[in-house]
C-alpha cells in the first residue's frame, strides 16, 4: 500500500507540470488565430492594447473547454510514455502492481480537469462571451467613426451601405459622401453631399451622419416611382447594436446564457425549432466537454504505455490523431443536431462513448498483456489514402 501511494504521488506530481505546458501551449496556437482577427480592431478602431488584451482573455475560456481535455490526453500520454520508455512500467509489473493499480493518480488529475473545464462551460464562457460583446459595443460606440475609412465601402450597419471620397485629417470632416439605404421596405434610398460630419449620440445607442447641401434619391420598388429631394442640412441616424447586458433573456445567444436560463429557457420553450435546438445542444455541452477529460485520459493510458521507446513521436501522432478523431465525430454530431437529423444529446455524447469505449478496450487489453497494435491500424489508413491518391492522378 505505501508503494502504492508513493506511486500514485509520483505520477500526479508528474503529469501536473506536464499539463501546465500543454495548456499554456494550445492556448496560444488557437489564440494566434484570434489575434490576428483582433488586430482589426487596432488598425480600424484604434483599440488600445489594455482593450486588446480584454478581448483575448473574454475569448480565452470560449478555447479552453477544448484546450484543456486535450492536454489533459497529452499530460497522461506523455508521462505514460516516459515510464514504458524507461522501463518502469515493466518494473512496476515485476512488483506485483498492474496498470489498475495506476489508474488513482489518473483519475484524480482528470477530476482536476473535469471541474476546470466544468467551469469554463457553466460559468467562464457565458460570462467571457457576454462581456467580450459588451467590450466590442463600447469600441465600436466610442470610435465608429474612426471605422469611415476614405474610398471604402462601410457596410458595417444593416442596410446601410456608406462611401466617403475624402475625411479633412484636420477637421475630420467627411467629403463627398454617397449613402445607399434600404432600412425602409420597399424604397431605396440614395443620399449624395459633397460634406458632412460624423457624430456619436450622447446616449451611445446611436451614430449620426449630419450632411450638408446634399441631394436624395427615393426610389419605390412598389410604384416604380422616383423622387429627388435637395436639402441644406439633413441627419442620418445609424442605430448601434445593443449592449448585452441590455439584452432581454430571449435575445441571448445560447453561449451566452448561463445555465439557470437555459433551463427556464428548455422549461418555458412552447415550440421545438432550431432556437430551441441550440439551446439544448448548449445544455448538453456543459456536461460532456468537462467529461471528455475522463474519456480521453482513459484511452491515452494504454496509448503511452503499448508504445515501444524507438517510437515515441509515433506514440504522440497516434494520441493526436484520437483527439482529432473525437473533434471530428463531434463536429458532425453538432451539424447532424443542428439539422434536426438526430437528438442533440446524441451528437454531444456520441464522442464521450467512443473515446471511453476505445480507452477501456485498449486499457482491458494492455492490462492483459495483449497490446493492440494501433501504429497498424495508423498504417493501414495511411496505405489506403496514398493508394487512391495515386488512383486519383493516374
Amino acid at each position: 500500500m505505501k508503494v502504492n501511494t508513493i506511486v500514485n504521488r509520483y505520477i500526479f506530481k508528474q503529469l501536473v507540470p506536464i499539463f501546465a505546458i500543454n495548456l499554456f501551449f494550445f492556448s496560444f496556437i488557437l489564440l494566434m488565430k484570434q489575434m490576428l482577427e483582433m488586430t482589426n480592431f487596432i488598425v480600424n478602431y484604434g483599440v488600445g492594447i489594455s482593450s486588446f488584451l480584454l478581448m483575448l482573455i473574454y475569448s480565452l475560456p470560449s478555447f479552453l473547454i477544448f484546450v484543456i481535455p486535450m492536454s489533459v490526453m497529452i499530460s497522461i500520454l506523455l508521462v505514460f510514455l516516459q515510464m514504458s520508455s524507461e522501463n518502469e512500467i515493466v518494473a512496476l509489473s515485476s512488483s506485483g502492481l498492474s496498470i489498475y493499480g495506476l489508474l488513482p493518480p489518473v483519475a484524480l488529475f482528470c477530476l482536476m480537469g473535469c471541474i476546470m473545464t466544468g467551469f469554463m462551460t457553466f460559468y467562464g464562457m457565458p460570462k467571457g462571451q457576454t462581456e467580450l460583446k459588451r467590450l466590442l459595443f463600447n469600441v465600436i460606440s466610442t470610435t465608429v467613426e474612426i471605422g469611415l475609412k476614405e474610398r471604402t465601402f462601410n457596410d458595417d450597419f444593416d442596410d446601410v451601405m456608406i462611401y466617403i471620397n475624402k475625411i479633412d485629417p484636420q477637421t475630420h470632416e467627411l467629403l463627398d459622401v454617397f449613402i445607399e439605404d434600404q432600412r425602409t421596405k420597399g424604397v431605396a434610398s440614395t443620399i449624395v453631399a459633397p460634406r458632412g460630419r460624423s457624430v456619436l449620440g450622447l446616449e451611445k445607442k446611436a451614430f449620426y451622419l449630419k450632411l450638408r447641401n446634399g441631394s436624395i434619391i427615393q426610389t419605390s420598388l412598389e410604384n416604380r416611382s422616383v423622387h429627388s429631394i435637395h436639402f441644406n442640412t439633413y441627419t442620418l441616424k445609424l442605430d448601434l447594436t445593443q449592449p448585452a447586458a441590455d439584452q432581454t433573456e430571449e435575445a441571448k445567444d445560447e453561449i451566452e446564457m448561463s445555465f439557470n436560463e437555459i433551463r427556464e429557457y428548455l422549461d418555458k420553450a412552447e415550440s421545438y425549432g432550431k432556437q430551441y435546438t441550440k439551446v439544448l445542444m448548449e445544455f448538453h455541452k456543459k456536461f460532456s466537454f468537462p467529461l471528455a477529460c475522463f474519456a480521453l485520459g482513459i484511452l491515452a493510458i494504454p496509448l503511452g504505455v503499448q508504445t515501444k521507446s524507438s517510437k515515441k513521436a509515433a506514440g504522440l501522432g497516434i494520441a493526436l490523431f484520437f483527439f482529432l478523431l473525437y473533434y471530428l465525430i463531434l463536429s458532425i454530431g453538432w451539424g447532424l443536431s443542428e439539422s434536426g437529423f438526430y437528438p442533440p444529446v446524441i451528437g454531444m455524447w456520441t464522442p464521450n462513448v467512443v473515446m471511453a469505449t476505445l480507452g477501456v478496450y485498449f486499457l482491458v487489453r494492455v492490462a492483459n498483456d495483449r497490446p493492440v497494435n494501433m501504429l497498424f491500424m495508423l498504417d493501414a489508413v495511411a496505405f489506403y489514402v496514398v493508394n487512391r491518391l495515386k488512383k486519383r492522378k493516374g
